[in-house]
């Protein structure tokens, strides 16, 4: 439950066929130092026995039969009840101070919109996982920072606020299959509402995104259509300019007691 003075958070799970390894998830959630107000996990249509690991944990397990994460995670966004909604995938274990950290990140700072924070590839001997995920999410967050003006979401690591979700809940692209969701989350709130990014906020990963040129030829294909998406409403120069003119307003702005 959350402390009196920090919010209390939902955990979002979107979860297909991947009952083993949310049984890790969820026992790494169960060992928080804070527990979540509540954990939802989004049942994509699964085929195997995830529905009852999830229930085993006391987790709400929500179905929502529409194929994809995009539209899995906006089913788990609408149904969490508390204020701050936090996001990881099945795969994930997470520190045992992850909620706790997340509830007292947005209790310190209100004007604080969403939280992100970095993964780690687990599975790998020795240095190899560490220069694996460099290669993997260094590449990507750089490549994401040119193409939308900001550092993006991670949505295997990201916590929003109920209300800013409830925002932009219309402009996000829930129905395509094809988007990452969490490049597209970012795209509708990077420029408008306050990002936080929090380094020493690492959750650990399965390593199946890096595993086999199949899985890294589709998440390549995703990454381009979310972009080219959303470019055609507004193109990359266009972002820089609106946030460059958005950051000399903030400068020029005087000061307040």
């Amino acid at each position: 439950m959350p402390s009196p003075q920090h919010p209390g958070v939902s955990v979002v799970i979107p979860c297909l066929n991947d009952a083993v390894a949310l049984e890790a998830c969820l026992a790494s959630l169960a060992a928080q130092s804070q527990q979540p107000a509540e954990i939802v996990v989004v049942d994509n249509n699964s085929t195997d026995n995830s529905a009852e690991v999830a229930a085993r944990f006391g987790a709400r397990v929500v179905r929502e039969m529409g194929p994809g994460i995009p539209v899995a995670a906006a089913a788990g966004y609408d149904a969490a009840e508390a204020e701050i909604i936090a996001r990881c995938d099945a795969d994930c274990v997470l520190p045992p101070d992850w909620v706790e950290r997340i509830a007292a990140r947005f209790a310190e700072e209100p004007e604080l919109a969403v939280l992100s924070g970095p993964g780690r590839f687990y599975g790998f001997p020795g240095w190899i996982g560490p220069v694996i995920t460099w290669l993997y999410l260094g590449s990507y967050y750089q490549a994401m920072r040119l193409a939308l003006a900001h550092r993006p979401l991670f949505g295997s690591n990201l916590a929003l606020r109920a209300a800013v979700w409830k925002a932009v809940r219309d402009a996000v692209h829930t129905e395509d299959a094809e988007q990452h969701d969490d490049v597209c989350l970012s795209a509708h709130v990077g420029l408008d509402y306050r990002c936080g990014w929090e380094r020493s906020l690492v959750v650990g990963m399965a390593p199946r995104a890096v595993l086999g040129g199949a899985n890294l030829r589709r998440r390549f294909a995703r990454a381009f259509h979310t972009l080219a998406v959303h470019w055609r409403q507004e193109a990359p120069w266009e972002r820089w300019v609106r946030r460059f003119r958005g950051t000399a307003a903030e400068a020029a702005a005087p000061a307040t007691d």
